[in-house]
């Protein structure tokens, strides 16, 4: 009876410390996806095209629908076609630069985001790259 107690003691304890163990990389993974989400909007306020770009999987697309439920349209663009068009117009009006970037879920290497801005909402899907996260698609919802 005591070595049952003394197992089940041992193994209360490393169930404890692997739950333990597992919570600082949660935590470090959280503010990662959330520096990576960051870097993508602010890349966009601010005309920094480079600062987008680290944030982009290779494989990113981003699909955005328009108007409303009776007229909605979709179109869509590829990582090399957001970094142009932040490239291209240069930064935002600094009275718009306002987000909220909401971490979540997080599985493994994957995980998932919300951005709201005033214009619109992201829900972006991320994946860890390469040992760093990266945004691998967004669906864009414009107000209306």
């Amino acid at each position: 009876m005591k070595r049952l107690a003394l197992a089940l003691s041992l193994l209360a304890l490393l169930l404890a410390n692997s739950a333990s163990a597992t919570q600082p990389q949660k935590i470090s993974d959280e503010a990662a996806v959330r520096a990576t989400v960051t870097d993508y909007i602010e890349g966009y306020y601010t005309g920094d095209a480079a600062r987008m770009e680290k944030s982009l999987h290779p494989h990113y697309l981003k699909h955005t629908i328009s108007g409303s439920d009776d007229h909605a349209t979709m179109t869509e663009k590829t990582g090399l076609q957001m970094v142009q068009d932040v490239r291209s117009s240069g930064p935002q009006d600094p009275s718009e630069r306002k987000e909220e970037v909401t971490v979540l879920d997080i599985s493994g290497d994957i995980a998932s985001a919300k951005l709201v801005t005033p214009h619109w909402v992201d829900y972006i899907a991320l994946s860890k790259w390469h040992g760093e996260w990266k945004i691998v698609s967004v669906v864009l919802r414009e107000h209306f």
